[in-house]
């Protein structure tokens, strides 16, 4: 496999941060949603004009993860008061990290989690902290691989549903 970069993206690529992100939430939790709540989710969370204010916010970063100058994943970061919860000045959000199925074993939901540290201990940080879905078993693996605990939990709401996402954290040296 030729060498995977990972590149900052901005307000112009927006069109194809939305193309990668419902791709790969498709992919990832179509199968046990319905497909109203994608959608709605879909209208809402990855419209272009959500997108685009969040490429603008200076307290959010992406990241594309590009094989032969196509997009096979994405990283989100949130820091300060674009954090969706915590929004602690010390703590670091990662709040996507997605990568096409065609892609997964291959070290690219890897990098981009490096990724995410490097610019942590950049900044400061104390902590990385995260949500995730409760029945995504292989993320939760992941990130208990790469030293996150669980430290409690929230709801997310999922077009007419409550979903169950347990807030994980790694602490920084």
């Amino acid at each position: 496999m030729n060498e995977i970069k990972l590149r900052k993206i901005g307000p112009a690529e927006v069109e194809d941060l939305k193309k990668i992100s419902e791709q790969t939430f498709s992919e990832a939790f179509a199968a046990a949603n319905t497909e109203q709540n994608m959608n709605w989710y879909f209208e809402t969370a990855y419209a272009v004009e959500q997108l685009r204010f969040e490429l603008m916010d200076l307290n959010s970063e992406f990241y594309f993860a590009e094989l032969n100058e196509r997009v096979i994943g994405f990283l989100k970061l949130n820091s300060g008061m674009a954090q969706t919860e915590l929004q602690e000045e010390n703590g670091l959000e990662i709040q996507r990290i997605y990568v096409l199925n065609e892609f997964h074993g291959k070290k690219v939901g890897q990098l981009l989690f490096e990724k995410a540290l490097d610019i942590a201990r950049l900044k400061g940080a104390a902590y990385v902290w995260l949500g995730v879905w409760e029945h995504n078993p292989k993320a939760i693996r992941f990130y208990e691989k790469n030293g996150f605990v669980a430290f409690d939990e929230h709801t997310f709401r999922f077009g007419d549903e409550d979903q169950r996402d347990i807030m994980m954290k790694l602490v920084l040296d």
